[in-house]
């Protein structure tokens, strides 16, 4: 098997995209952990959410069966919409994902400020905004990437690994090195988001969401995502 190649994406959409990709998966990471601490649920880890939701068809528990089927239902939605508007002809302004989700994590914040927000609205607010996140970013170059699964972003670091190992072809291992570096940087981004979420939930309180609000106004200010591509290969070819 032959590592894949970037094709028709300059190095520096790959450094964007490199860059763009890393904030994600820290913002998905810090997420997930504020889901676990706040609301005992995943925002991003569908896998964790189906496994309780097996569970709990099998000994009854209603709270937890309604409270993974929001989570997975919602960050569904967030991906069918993001999708959506990533492959509309009309889609002229690449930052408008960026935007919208932190635009509802602000939101959100001056809400909960006011008013006791339910557990489960929290949860499809935030997991929808996670499902909208993972579809802004979903390759760097031509390796296939999802910024907020871990299983599969661990899997494919794994794969490449043993397929730099194994070949004996140096064009092909220097991109199988690449690609293992590259899968590193994201995984390590998700970890440092969950690392970040318990040292600040209790100063910040009801300001919380803001910290990735921010981080995403950052990236789409600092960031020339205008000037880039960032739909997969795939998408960019069904068009």
């Amino acid at each position: 098997m032959t590592a894949e190649t970037d094709f028709n994406v300059s190095s520096e959409q790959i450094r964007i995209q490199e860059k763009l990709a890393v904030f994600l998966a820290l913002t998905a990471g810090y997420l997930d952990a504020v889901g676990i601490l706040k609301w005992k649920i995943y925002v991003s880890f569908m896998s964790g959410n189906t496994t309780q939701l097996g569970i709990s068809l099998s000994n009854g528990k209603a709270s937890i069966l309604i409270t993974t089927c929001t989570a997975i239902v919602c960050f569904m939605l967030g991906i069918f919409a993001g999708t959506c508007l990533s492959l509309s002809k009309d889609f002229k302004m690449p930052a408008l994902p960026f935007y919208i989700v932190s635009g509802i994590l602000i939101m959100y914040t001056a809400i909960n400020q006011y008013y006791t927000i339910h557990t489960l609205v929290s949860i499809a607010v935030i997991g929808f905004s996670t499902g909208v996140m993972n579809t802004i970013v979903t390759a760097v170059g031509s390796q296939k990437i999802n910024t907020d699964f871990v299983t599969g972003t661990l899997n494919s670091l794994a794969a490449n690994a043993a397929q730099f190992s194994l070949s004996s072809d140096q064009k092909s291992r220097k991109q199988y090195k690449i690609n293992v570096i590259r899968l590193t940087l994201l995984w390590i981004g998700f970890i440092s988001g969950a690392f970040t979420a318990p040292l600040v939930i209790g100063q910040l309180g009801k300001w919380t969401l803001m910290l990735p609000a921010i981080t995403l106004l950052i990236c789409a200010v600092l960031l020339p995502i205008k000037e880039i591509n960032l739909k997969t290969k795939s998408y960019a070819e069904e068009k």
